[in-house]
């Protein structure tokens, strides 16, 4: 411990969130358990988008924080047309991931987030 006393994030929660969604909660307790770096790494996103999630602030898409969060520290699932049951913040980052032929596995997966699966959040290409 570096000698500074650890951030409350729950109390952080607790004062800008009136009624605080069960992914916003969870957001808070892995910051609490983990650097707040490492979960915004395990979501895909930036130390500064995790605390002005926290601080109900962030004017990103909070939704898809959301469905990250879910699926990292949640257990949200989903079933994956080419790859069966995969945590959702897994599917996050595989439509995340530009176009690159570094293998068949990678370019089927583009195509399939980009063509109909039910899951995706992006439009056909």
């Amino acid at each position: 411990m570096n000698g500074r006393p650890r951030t409350d994030f729950l109390a952080r929660v607790r004062e800008s969130w009136s009624d605080p969604p069960d992914w916003v909660v969870a957001l808070a307790e892995a910051c609490t358990n983990k650097t707040q770096g490492e979960v915004a790494r395990l979501i895909g996103y930036s130390p500064s988008a995790v605390s002005a999630t926290l601080a109900n602030k962030y004017t990103g898409d909070v939704a898809e924080i959301a469905e990250r969060t879910r699926g990292a520290f949640l257990g949200q699932h989903v079933i994956c047309p080419r790859k069966g049951r995969m945590r959702r913040d897994v599917c996050m980052a595989w439509q995340a991931k530009p176009f690159a032929q570094t293998s068949s596995d990678r370019v089927a997966m583009f195509h399939a987030c980009r063509s109909g699966c039910p899951h995706s959040r992006l439009k056909g290409e």
